[in-house]
């Protein structure tokens, strides 16, 4: 019955058809809004919890570790990156692939390239593994998620850089050029407030000062903040793209 109704065309038509750029951006807002909530309510609702500090000095704002792991914070945050990861690795895999376009016959670039997958990789891997354990659970796993989140973050930016910087040299569409250039802001922002997290964590740990652990925990918010931001450039990158679930051409009947 149902065959007479459909014609072939019908059926080889697109089940699901998105654009790349709203498919990236609400990936990106969902660790946003998620953040943003779980630090909401940690302020509210578990304010003395949630800024407790080892030598019980004065502080006045949650690090990100502290503002996941109340309930419900931790529930929503984990909801989130859930949710999150698996189109942030179909966004890896969509890099990878243009990236063997663009420097199929330029070795060096295209073993940065791999390098560059496997950084992203990484770091959605770190994510995950510090958001699944959390600090109140398991310290040491929780520390070192955020380490490898971290670390190939930093790397995967910078190597997403060069990158960027030998396509927008032989690029002719202004959207490459901005993306390039905002890639390197927020790579360089994302250093400086990486950098001085670490200084504000080291005298924290040192000195015990008052509000010194406040502001450790600001430039860890910018330090997530402007990664999230570097990854939404994407909507730059793929701006005419679109994510479309069909039947293969092979496959189609005529």
């Amino acid at each position: 019955m149902l065959g007479g109704q459909y014609s072939s065309l019908d059926r080889d038509r697109p089940l699901v058809r998105v654009s790349y750029s709203s498919f990236t951006l609400v990936t990106v807002l969902l660790p946003l809004i998620g953040l943003v909530a779980c630090l909401f309510i940690s302020l509210v609702y578990h304010f003395e919890e949630s800024t407790y500090t080892h030598c019980l000095v004065s502080n006045y704002l949650p690090s990100i570790s502290a503002a996941i792991s109340c309930v419900p914070e931790r529930y929503i945050w984990r909801c989130c990156i859930g949710l999150h990861s698996a189109p942030r690795f179909l966004m890896t895999a969509t890099y990878f692939s243009f990236y063997r376009c663009c420097f199929a016959k330029k070795l060096p670039e295209l073993l940065l390239s791999g390098l560059v997958l496997l950084c992203s990789l990484t770091e959605n891997s770190g994510l995950l593994l510090l958001t699944y354990v959390s600090s109140t659970e398991t310290y040491i796993v929780h520390k070192n998620g955020f380490i490898v989140f971290t670390a190939s973050s930093l790397l995967h930016m910078l190597l997403t850089c060069r990158l960027w910087h030998v396509i927008s040299r032989h690029s002719v569409n202004p959207e490459e050029t901005k993306s390039y250039r905002w890639k390197v802001r927020l790579f360089l922002f994302n250093v400086s407030c990486c950098l001085a997290a670490a200084y504000f964590f080291r005298r924290h740990n040192e000195l015990c000062e008052p509000g010194v652990y406040t502001l450790f925990a600001l430039f860890e918010y910018l330090v997530v903040f402007s990664n999230m931001a570097f990854h939404i450039t994407i909507i730059w990158d793929f701006k005419s793209r679109e994510v479309i679930v069909a039947t293969p051409p092979e496959d189609k009947r005529y």
